[in-house]
């Protein structure tokens, strides 16, 4: 039953890619401007590229249902932004720019020489104007520009820094852990002796947008001509600098793109080339990657046109297109040189088209449908990627067919005049497997077919006999055996989510200062908002109180919570007010009628939403702490949401503005695997209808499995974390897989060999070469990218090499000694005749093998 699905699938498509193929060998013109048309029109898209641009960080890279932006909606909406500044309070990052200072020479920063210095950088820094003033634009409280903790301290003189005793992290009421990093305390005490890095905040007010961004850039352009400094370093950053320099890192890989499309230019006739001036393959070669071309102009214009948002992420398709884009050209240049000569051009390429239609098919659907299935994600990065990368693979496929075909046809009637390939003037033919410049369009005599390459001699006679030995067959078990061992190894080293910094180029400013947060900053996280949404929460019962008490306790027991340092709470401090002043809270009436006046006089009124007598909602803080890595923010996430589930009799929500960006470990496995399952079910659904042996489809299906597995084992191992950009990666490699795996068993299944080595042997010998242009094409279309100063663009190099060099090492090592392990022999040359029909001409007719399952075998290798 399965043998006739696939057959009643896989025989009508090739009868139909038959006949396509005549038309397009009869008519090459007609395709080749049809083709030429279509690009140039859809290409009219591009006038459109700026206007769909999609590079806000917020939106590209992170999850679009993340709950984090739920829980913002909430505080935005029950908190509004005051007219008195809170950095605390904060619900987005706010607009600020900072500088991290510490000693040229690694030491003590906690100096008057090197306060001197700060100081004058904060005078130059509050006095620059671009228009407007730092006075005019600051964010203010109590009518004064917020200031720095430190510098008030010492109230800007620096011969105090030495005289004062300053205690951390609580200088009195004021916290200093986000203020002064690398600090060391006397034993026993809480007084600091040293500290490595000073840091500043300039936060402006983020209703005056105009001024601040000019501001900021004056800011940048101070800092990055600053010279004066003779004690300290100084890193800089500003709160649109992270979005600047990702938007710039398109621009640094526009000059490579040129240098990737000679590339495959170069690598696709290279591999094509032959002696012969006639049967070498120069011209088609190179209108093969001008097809993949055309597919990126297409494809892309078209979704441009269709208002299809233009993530930076997709700058990296047109590098993958153009090395993918010339595989499925290979295997068609390797069906032709299989036809007979001497037959009409239009016959010929029939011919190309029914033995490589179905193959380039499967690949081209398991591709297509593999992005496709990327768009499940909620990363708009993934989905505007898989999206563009998608449809020109669809594109690639469909010039493939026609602008190729005719190519290939046009070139087809050059060699049946025997006209040279570059003058297109008549040679005399020549004999033997050879020729030169001045003769040419030799072929076999005995077969009519083009001479073997010699890279196919090569696999044909050497490595196909040798790869079925079974020493040879033992050993590659072994190496592949080490192979999934080390990668699943390299899979439980991998580490979640993307580094914001990753998203500034290499040697930027961006990068420095998040260098020196880290290295000075890391013992002090966020300042974790607690929200009590519950309308109904009774503030002034007792019992009420003491389960808010324990939920809180539970929240500074917590391994990322400071216990030592108490939670700013309105509630507590309320109740201190209640108990100055004689006042009974425990009464509600009493409660709500001294609660506005008290909000007012102790600056805690942007912490409660009471309104027409009802407490509508109220937050408070938690300081957390040790949240160095993407694991310790990874866990933090988790244990706060969790607390926050467990705390009974109120509904609570845990928010900070970097959560927003934390959400990406909460989904990012769960989905990259959720996208994997279903796209590797799809692949085996397409593999079971077109591959006509369910056997051999389940060893593609095992080969997507064991290539994905030894991509994220490898890529963790290569410092490559799983973040939205190698998700997009991971995607690509279920595609590639197919490709590689689909093409051999195909050729497998399809071969007319009786034994399981011969198949095996056959296969190598139609495919091998092929895989290996269609493998070095696709990494010349990608190592650009690994000079790329983006760590997305290298990324993407990392793994596309990955996969390449394990989906090609599963094509032509492991994928066809393992298929020799089936049972797909047949026992005996009489049963296969009588499977099989006549063939009135075996060099026209492919005839399709069919599992037959028999007692008995002469095969060896045989199970």
């Amino acid at each position: 039953m399965a043998k006739c699905k696939t057959d009643c699938i896989e025989r009508p498509l090739s009868l139909a890619f038959e006949k396509f193929g005549h038309v397009v060998g009869k008519y090459p013109y007609v395709f080749l401007l049809l083709a030429l048309c279509v690009a140039a029109g859809l290409g009219a898209g591009f006038i459109f590229l700026h206007e769909r641009e999609a590079n806000d960080i917020e939106d590209q890279f992170t999850p679009t249902n993340g709950p984090a932006k739920l829980e913002r909606a909430f505080v935005v909406e029950n908190f509004p932004q005051s007219e008195e500044f809170s950095q605390l309070r904060l619900s987005s990052e706010g607009t600020y720019a900072s500088l991290i200072i510490t000693d040229q020479h690694g030491g003590n920063i906690l100096t008057e020489a090197a306060f001197n210095e700060i100081i004058e950088l904060d005078r130059r820094v509050k006095s620059m104007t671009t228009g407007n003033t730092f006075e005019n634009l600051c964010a203010k409280t109590k009518g004064e520009c917020v200031s720095n903790a430190i510098l008030d301290i010492i109230n800007y003189n620096a011969t105090e820094i030495g005289s004062l005793n300053i205690t951390y992290p609580m200088n009195k009421d004021t916290f200093l852990g986000t203020t002064i990093g690398g600090v060391k305390l006397k034993p026993d005490s809480s007084e600091m002796t040293s500290a490595k890095a000073v840091r500043l905040f300039y936060f402006l007010d983020e209703k005056k947008t105009n001024g601040s961004s000019d501001w900021l850039d004056g800011f940048l352009k101070l800092l990055s001509n600053y010279t004066e400094q003779k004690t300290v370093h100084v890193s800089y950053f500003t709160s649109i600098s992270r979005q600047n320099e990702f938007e710039t890192n398109a621009d640094s890989v526009i000059p490579l793109f040129s240098v990737t499309y000679f590339l495959a230019i170069t690598v696709s006739i290279m591999s094509c080339m032959r002696l012969d001036c006639v049967r070498t393959k120069v011209w088609v070669a190179a209108f093969g990657a001008v097809s993949a071309g055309m597919a990126v102009l297409a494809s892309f214009g078209l979704l441009l046109f269709c208002g299809m948002p233009f993530s930076m992420t997709v700058a990296t398709a047109p590098f993958l297109i153009l090395g993918v884009g010339v595989d499925d050209m290979f295997i068609m240049i390797s069906s032709w040189q299989k036809t007979d000569v001497n037959k009409a051009v239009e016959i010929r390429l029939a011919e190309t088209y029914k033995d490589a239609g179905v193959s380039i098919t499967i690949t081209t659907l398991t591709d297509v449908l593999a992005f496709y299935i990327g768009l499940m994600t909620p990363f708009r990065s993934v989905q505007s990627f898989c999206m563009y990368t998608s449809t020109a693979l669809l594109f690639c496929f469909i010039f493939n067919i026609t602008f190729f075909g005719a190519c290939l046809a046009l070139n087809g009637r050059r060699e049946k005049g025997n006209r040279h390939w570059l003058t297109c003037m008549k040679v005399p033919q020549a004999t033997g497997d050879g020729g030169g410049c001045c003769v040419g369009g030799s072929y076999d005599e005995k077969t009519h077919k083009e001479f073997e390459m010699p890279m196919d001699s090569f696999f044909k006679h050497y490595y196909g006999p040798f790869l079925t030995r079974v020493w040879v067959k033992i050993l590659v078990c072994l190496i592949y055996a080490g192979y999934l061992a080390v990668s699943i190894y390299g899979c439980f080293q991998m580490q979640e989510g993307l580094d914001l910094k990753h998203l500034a180029a290499d040697g930027s400013y961006v990068g420095s200062y998040y260098d020196k947060e880290d290295e000075f900053f890391s013992d002090f996280g966020p300042n974790v908002m607690l929200v009590i949404k519950d309308e109904d929460f009774q503030y002034w019962d007792s019992t009420a109180r003491e389960s808010l008490d324990l939920c809180l306790e539970k929240f500074q027991n917590l391994t990322v919570a400071n216990s030592s340092i108490s939670p700013v709470s309105w509630l507590s401090a309320y109740m201190q007010f209640g108990q100055i002043f004689n006042l009974n809270l425990n009464n509600e009436t009493q409660f709500k009628s001294h609660l506005t006046a008290f909000l007012t006089r102790s600056g805690f009124s942007q912490d409660v939403n009471f309104t027409e007598g009802q407490i509508h909602a109220s937050r408070m803080f938690i300081q957390s702490v040790n949240i160095r890595t993407a694991i310790d923010e990874k866990n933090m996430l988790d244990e706060f949401r969790k607390t926050a589930e467990k705390c009974e009799k109120m509904n609570l929500l845990v928010y900070h503005p970097a959560f927003i960006y934390f959400d990406q470990y909460a989904v990012i496995v769960d989905n990259t695997v959720q996208n994997i399952a279903v796209a590797t079910c799809a692949m085996l659904v397409i593999s079971l209808l077109l591959i006509p042996n369910p056997l051999c489809s389940l060893w593609v299906t095992f080969a997507i499995a064991s290539v994905i597995v030894g991509v994220a084992g490898f890529m963790a191992l290569w410092d490559v974390s799983l973040d939205s950009v190698s998700m997009i990666n991971l995607v690509i490699c279920i595609g590639f897989s197919v490709d590689f795996s689909a093409h051999i068993s195909y050729a497998f299944v399809s071969s007319e060999n009786s034994s399981a080595n011969e198949k095996a042997k056959d296969a190598i010998n139609k495919l091998g070469y092929p895989i290996i242009q269609g493998a070095v094409s696709t990494i010349a279309g990608v190592v650009v990218l690994a000079a790329a100063k983006s760590y997305i663009f290298r990324t993407f190099f990392k793994i596309m090499f990955l996969v390449i060099l394990f989906g090609a090492a599963h094509g032509i090592i492991f994928i066809p000694v393992f298929l020799t392990f089936l049972g797909t022999c047949r026992n005996s040359q009489e049963k296969n005749k009588q499977t099989l029909p006549e063939p009135s001409d075996t060099s026209q007719q492919r005839v399709k093998a069919f599992v037959i399952h028999n007692e008995s075998s002469t095969d060896p290798d045989c199970p």
